[in-house]
């Protein structure tokens, strides 16, 4: 049965739901293997609170024995030195059977994250498979280079994989984002330990199982699960891991930093917070148009997204009217079960999360006006829902406009000229997002090059694709995920100079 014929059907996830069996056991050397600790940690549907696995709980012994497979597979040769098209079939394949289980990994990342099945089955489970093919695509695509020297002498440059590398990735998109790091690192011949986050590992070990299945040999691709502060740690620090690629809090990029520096040099990618800022300009005419972004760009996923559009910074001639319309869409926000497609906001990734959110917003009504929302959602199933939240007359030092809050909270700040609307935007420690709303194109070229942020998007918010690179600049760290730009950050530039005198 189709899911896209049955998508405003809750029944027909809700029966994949009941049927799950998922994989609760990491993954190292091609087998699921329980922790040596024999420890375990219950995964929670954050909706409902019930266990939806109780998943191993790792330590730096399981690190230690995924990282000697991951090595040995690179050294010997299986994956590193097997020849770019054959990587690229093996890695088409995986893609296939990505597309085939779309349903149940669909359901999987909804039941374990909480997030809206409306989204995992339409975006974040087929934009996994369709990263995976674009970069698979690229495995016998990737030149080298023939510099001119002297004659008699050849210089060849070449890219070769780096050897073992531990991605660690978070909880708001587990799946995707883990597809971020592990397409453009196996693509170039790498081994992979992949960390996910311990409040979502379900849908990493699904993909490891459909990985052995499509032929990726032993050792390639593990799975550790586990808490961050052992598992990451361990994964930072340990000597034979040669690159940590890393999404997440600024806070722990800052250690992978300090790991590194203490171990053994390995090279760190950094993908960390934002407080991106939505800029909208009187000049707009179309404010419905602008209206619909806002809610996108700080509501979608429950506003845990790096790159929301969290800050709404508004030509004060147009101030009032723009809110208006942006209340409005707001109440028409209804938290619900993220299995219903008719749900358009489902509860946060935990109870832990939105206990944090709660506490921001608690912080933001002693220093604005809360507009609508606030901590409690009526008749919510569990404590991990948190209202749509708005709030007007946010003062720029205020500490809802510096700190990322990773919830569905907004913060409105007006402006009176162009040169005060940089200001603001570029007032934070963050650069990783800015959306820019203007029908002046002469103000649009003006404006967009002095934002500081890796992506300004105009006329839209949150612009992304798999072929344009993502990444930001101050704390929101370094390096690119997706494009062609990602591969450099799993490859190294080698130089064989030949003398054929």
């Amino acid at each position: 049965m189709s899911a896209l014929a049955t998508q405003t059907d809750r029944s027909y996830w809700a029966a994949i739901a009941e049927r799950l069996v998922p994989h609760a056991d990491a993954f190292i050397d091609g087998s699921f293997v329980a922790a040596r600790s024999g420890e375990r940690r219950a995964s929670i549907n954050p909706a409902t609170g019930a266990v939806v696995a109780e998943v191993a709980e790792c330590g730096p012994e399981d690190v230690d024995l995924a990282v000697a497979a991951a090595r040995r597979a690179f050294q010997d040769g299986r994956w590193s030195r097997r020849p770019p098209r054959e990587r690229q079939e093996v890695l088409l394949c995986l893609a296939r059977l990505i597309a085939r289980e779309s349903d149940e990994l669909a359901v999987l990342e909804t039941v374990d994250a909480g997030k809206l099945i409306a989204d995992t089955s339409t975006a974040d489970v087929p934009g996994t498979a369709a990263i995976l093919t674009w970069y698979a695509e690229l495995a016998d695509k990737i030149p080298g280079e023939i510099q001119p020297t002297g004659e008699g002498d050849l210089a060849l440059v070449t890219r070769e994989p780096l050897g073992v590398v531990g991605a660690v990735v978070p909880w708001n998109y587990p799946l995707e984002t883990a597809m971020w790091k592990v397409a453009p690192a196996l693509v170039t011949g790498n081994s992979v330990v992949l960390k996910p986050a311990e409040d979502s590992p379900l849908t990493a070990l699904r993909l490891a199982a459909l990985a052995r299945e499509a032929g990726l040999p032993d050792g390639v691709l593990n799975v550790v699960t586990g808490a961050g502060p052992v598992v990451g740690q361990a994964l930072g620090r340990h000597p034979d891991v040669d690159v940590i690629t890393f999404t997440g809090s600024t806070a722990v990029g800052k250690l992978f930093l300090r790991y590194a520096g203490e171990s053994s040099l390995k090279q760190v990618w950094l993908e960390c917070g934002g407080k991106s800022a939505n800029v909208v300009f009187g000049d707009v005419a179309d404010l419905d148009r602008v209206a619909d972004g806002v809610i996108d760009g700080i509501f979608s996923n429950q506003g845990q997204v790096c790159s929301a559009n969290s800050r709404l910074l508004v030509e004060r001639s147009i101030e009032d009217e723009l809110i208006q319309r942006v209340l409005e869409r707001t109440a028409r926000i209804r938290p619900g079960d993220p299995l219903d497609p008719a749900v358009n906001m489902g509860p946060l990734v935990s109870v832990r999360q939105a206990a944090t959110v709660r506490q921001y917003i608690e912080t933001g009504k002693t220093e604005a006006e809360l507009l609508t929302g606030g901590t409690e959602v009526p008749g919510a199933a569990t404590y991990a829902f948190v209202p749509p939240t708005i709030f007007g007359g946010v003062t720029p030092d205020a500490v809802i406009a510096q700190e990322e809050i990773f919830g569905p909270v907004l913060a409105i700040t007006s402006f009176d000229s162009e040169e005060e609307a940089i200001r603001l935007a570029n007032g934070s420690v963050y650069g990783l997002a800015a959306s820019l709303w203007s029908d002046s194109l002469a103000r649009v070229h003006r404006v967009a090059p002095r934002l500081r942020a890796g992506t300004v998007s105009v006329n839209r918010v949150d612009a992304i694709d798999v072929a344009v690179p993502f990444g930001g600049f101050g704390q929101s760290g370094f390096g690119r995920d997706l494009s062609r730009h990602a591969l450099d950050q799993y490859t190294g530039l080698k130089t064989t100079w030949i003398n054929y005198r």
